[in-house]
């Protein structure tokens, strides 16, 4: 190994190391936001959870606002949000919304959990830093079921203009933040009737 090479490896390695433990510290909070809430769950809490020092934590993140952020973050990289870019059909959209609504449902993916994203949203209202991270990813996400929609209205032989395409995004993203309330709020919801359901507005979003 060349002097050169040894150097970039070790220059790369606390880079990995803090990326691994960031991450820890993300996993860790995201578990301790949805068993205790957002203002229960302590940097203590997380750093226990984490098995890390709370000390540590602070080395990555100033506060809990800052992980808050730091999920945001992560979600629109890694979430839902890039599935969108591989639904190309009217059938496809209802499959994604009902594979969203089990997984809020079954309340085992941290990724897309219905709890984290109502403390989110709540915490988007007093605290004006997480504010602006939630309406970044929330023009993130408008972007993409913009792009969604226009890609399932040409497989389908519509034309939407510029307009139509705006309003009715706004519906799809209501009904998409809807079924995250709805897996709490009706867990029993029945899988057959929601497909019926969500067939009935994609048709009448692509119409």
């Amino acid at each position: 190994m060349s002097a050169s090479t040894a150097k970039a490896e070790r220059a790369q390695a606390p880079s990995a190391r803090a990326s691994s433990q960031r991450t820890r510290v993300l996993e860790a909070a995201k578990k301790c936001f949805i068993e205790s809430g957002f203002h229960a769950a302590s940097m203590a809490d997380i750093a226990t959870t984490a098995d890390i020092s709370v000390g540590l934590i602070y080395r990555y993140f100033a506060n809990k606002g800052a992980i808050v952020k730091a999920i945001i973050d992560h979600h629109l990289e890694q979430g839902e949000c890039r599935m969108m870019e591989r639904i190309a059909s009217p059938e496809e959209m209802v499959e994604a919304m009902l594979a969203a609504f089990e997984r809020w449902r079954g309340e085992t993916d941290p990724e897309v959990h219905a709890a984290l994203f109502l403390e989110i949203t709540a915490e988007a209202t007093r605290d004006a830093e997480i504010a602006t991270a939630v309406r970044k990813a929330n023009e993130f996400m408008r972007s993409g079921l913009t792009e969604m929609l226009r890609r399932c209205a040409r497989a389908s032989g519509v034309k939407l203009d510029a307009a139509a395409v705006r309003g009715r995004v706004q519906v799809l993203q209501c009904v998409v933040e809807g079924l995250a309330v709805r897996s709490i709020r009706e867990p029993e919801l029945d899988r057959a009737a929601l497909r019926a359901a969500l067939e009935h507005c994609v048709r009448a979003l692509l119409t």
